[in-house]
């Protein structure tokens, strides 16, 4: 199956080392060959780079690695074709503008098309034909009057409403098939764990693993390094750093996540309480 990986940080780092490894899942160590993509926000707006090749073939993986690019919210996908032609159309991550800032999209699993209906009047469609899209062009549908609404000039609808709303589009969406999802708005990073087909070739949680790391900057102004906190960019002062992935992508203690979990980041933080099913 496809994988994801996401971040979201206090101050914009790079990925070098997570995207070495991830990327190598991407053909060398697991059959996830049917291209691969990376989004690095830059405050509303994010640095896109898509490619139907393998990762782990990719020129675009040395590129990105050798240009040393950052963000704040970072989100990677490699893919399994399952629905849709190997193609760019294709390639997640996927993006679309509303309310004057780009979002982005990744998900690993297979959904119902059926259950995927475009409200009348929607905003945003499909350009390629996989599942995927189509499910983010529904939860932008359903975001749409958050944004619409909102007065403050610029500004995010309120957080809580964000997540509620992406909550209740993860409940529908875990009815319509497999759907580990993460979601970015330039403000926050929005997970939705699941289940994925695990090595023993079984499907069932967790779908998706989550790290937390951190730097301190002590009381003489020298950096205190989280043991954890191996291939970021910690330089110019404190760091906070939270992860997603589909499997670990370290040795560190990754936690899994419960089928059902819905997360919140923002600054490299988690944000509010966990969202789990009845």
């Amino acid at each position: 199956m496809c994988e994801l990986f996401a971040l979201s940080s206090l101050a914009p780092t790079t990925v070098t080392l997570s995207l070495a490894e991830f990327a190598r899942h991407g053909g060398a160590t697991a059959d996830n060959t049917d291209g691969w993509g990376i989004a690095f926000y830059d405050g509303p707006d994010l640095n896109l780079i898509r490619d139907p090749r393998p990762a782990h073939d990719s020129p675009w993986v040395a590129f990105t690695a050798a240009q040393r690019l950052r963000g704040d919210l970072v989100l990677s996908h490699i893919r399994k074709a399952t629905q849709g032609r190997v193609r760019l159309a294709n390639t997640q991550p996927y993006r679309r503008e509303l309310g004057g800032r780009m979002h982005a999209f990744i998900h690993n699993g297979d959904l119902d098309v059926a259950a995927l209906a475009l409200p009348p009047g929607a905003a945003h469609h499909p350009v390629g034909d996989t599942d995927s899209e189509r499910a983010f062009c529904l939860l932008l549908a359903r975001l749409a009057p958050l944004w619409r609404a909102k007065t403050d000039g610029g500004g995010a609808p309120s957080l809580a409403a964000r997540r509620d709303v992406f909550a209740a589009f993860a409940a529908d969406m875990r009815a319509a098939g497999v759907a580990n999802m993460i979601y970015a708005d330039g403000d926050a990073l929005f997970v939705h764990a699941h289940k994925r087909k695990q090595a023993d070739g079984t499907v069932r949680p967790p779908g998706l693993h989550m790290l937390e790391r951190r730097c301190d900057v002590g009381a003489d102004g020298e950096e205190v390094v989280h043991p954890h906190a191996q291939g970021l960019d910690l330089s110019g002062g404190g760091q906070l750093v939270t992860l997603f992935a589909s499997v670990p992508l370290t040795g560190e203690p990754w936690r899994p996540l419960d089928e059902g979990t819905v997360l919140v980041a923002r600054d490299g933080a988690l944000t509010g309480r966990a969202i789990r099913p009845a």
